[in-house]
């Protein structure tokens, strides 16, 4: 149905003539009756009796009325869901235990005022494709993959590098260790099966074993992690890495630690992702807190890839 005919049959209704409905939508009293009869004529039924005191509703106008005010409804909704600044800012995070999850929450805190859609995304190709889309304003993503740089309408920023941390239960050799230098890690189990093979942080982690001679398994079903909590803290051969700013909660029969790795310690840079071409004010917001709270990026005693975003 033509939306201006319906909103044309919703203005006569409430104001009970044409002449009147006319004046309010900026249209001629003879546009108003066009489009009443065209409204009729595709409905099959009169929707107005004429009276010397105006237009009266019909039984079948007073049925069709409550309709047609959800069509406009539905309409403003529509067009309101994609309208920029009158629409949630969607940004998309790995997982939500995570540090770029984290830095949204303290964007939220800073500005109640801004709505926001929290969206997980697997990969940086996802990712930046829904970017390009329009689907999400914005990605958390930790780098761009070796001989996949990003298309030239994706802009970027550094927003934090992130220190792993080993994480062991009671039992295991480092568990007593106050903090363990990387090349210390080489010959330890480290189970991560959370890694899938062609996303950013499988590169990360491949470049990571390449340069320190790590070993590092992703073998086994991820059942995410609880579960693997569970498995490390009752298997004293395995470890596993985890962010230094990742909140964890665990059983405190447990016993899990966490290790600071140093010399160097390895980083995970987070970047923000977002096209250049997007007009949504709450986006220009995100960038100014996260240029706010940005520190420590490329410190000495670190490590990050070579080709992790740094523009």
């Amino acid at each position: 149905m033509d939306l201006d005919t319906i909103r044309t049959f919703v203005a006569a209704a409430d104001a009970g003539r044409f002449q009147e409905a006319a004046a309010e939508l900026a249209v001629t009293q003879q546009a108003v009756s066009k489009r009443i009869a065209v409204l009729e004529r595709d409905l099959g039924v009169r929707l107005f009796a004429r009276t010397p005191r105006g237009a009266e509703l019909t039984i079948d106008g007073q049925a069709f009325l409550p309709h047609a005010r959800e069509l406009l409804r539905a309409a403003d909704r529509a067009l309101a869901s994609v309208r920029a600044g009158r629409r949630p800012l969607r940004v998309d995070v790995i997982n939500s235990r995570g540090a770029a999850s984290g830095l949204m929450r303290g964007f939220h805190h800073a500005h109640p005022e801004i709505e926001l859609d929290v969206v997980m995304l697997l990969d940086i190709e996802r990712a930046v494709s829904a970017i390009r889309s329009g689907a999400i304003d914005a990605s958390f993503r930790a780098v761009a993959m070796p001989g996949r740089p990003l298309p030239g309408d994706i802009e970027s920023v550094r927003a934090l590098d992130e220190p792993l941390q080993l994480l062991t239960g009671p039992a295991h050799a480092l568990a007593g260790a106050r903090s363990v230098p990387l090349a210390g890690l080489a010959g330890h189990r480290i189970w991560m099966p959370g890694i899938v093979p062609g996303t950013e942080w499988a590169a990360y982690y491949d470049d990571l074993v390449a340069e320190f001679g790590l070993t590092i398994e992703a073998t086994g079903p991820n059942f995410g992690s609880d579960a693997l909590l569970d498995t490390v803290a009752d298997t004293p051969a395995l470890a596993t890495f985890m962010g230094g700013r990742t909140r964890l909660v665990w059983p405190a029969g447990h016993g899990l630690r966490r290790i600071p790795v140093t010399d160097p310690t390895p980083v995970y840079p987070h970047s923000l992702l977002w096209h250049r071409d997007n007009p949504h004010p709450a986006l220009a917001a995100l960038r100014a807190h996260l240029a706010g709270t940005a520190a420590g990026l490329d410190a000495a005693g670190t490590w990050a890839p070579g080709w992790a975003i740094r523009r």
